[in-house]
């Protein structure tokens, strides 16, 4: 079963730490479209932890940007 706090919705400061990247880096994947599943809700933007989860095991996050 999953567990309720990995489906959470969480601000991009705790995506970076999550992903152990920058909030720029964050920012430069949702600008280039590089499919990380992300959702501006007002000037917000959020994302569940699973779907980062999901991102990463798809291999969509090691995509080459050139």
């Amino acid at each position: 079963m999953e567990n309720k706090s990995d489906d959470r919705w969480i601000g991009i400061e705790e995506a970076a730490s999550y992903l152990d990247v920058n909030k720029d880096t964050i920012r430069n994947w949702i600008k280039k479209n590089a499919g990380i599943p992300a959702y501006k809700i007002g000037k917000l933007w959020k994302f569940k932890k699973s779907e980062l989860d999901a991102w990463i095991k798809s291999g969509k996050s090691a995509i080459d940007e050139e």
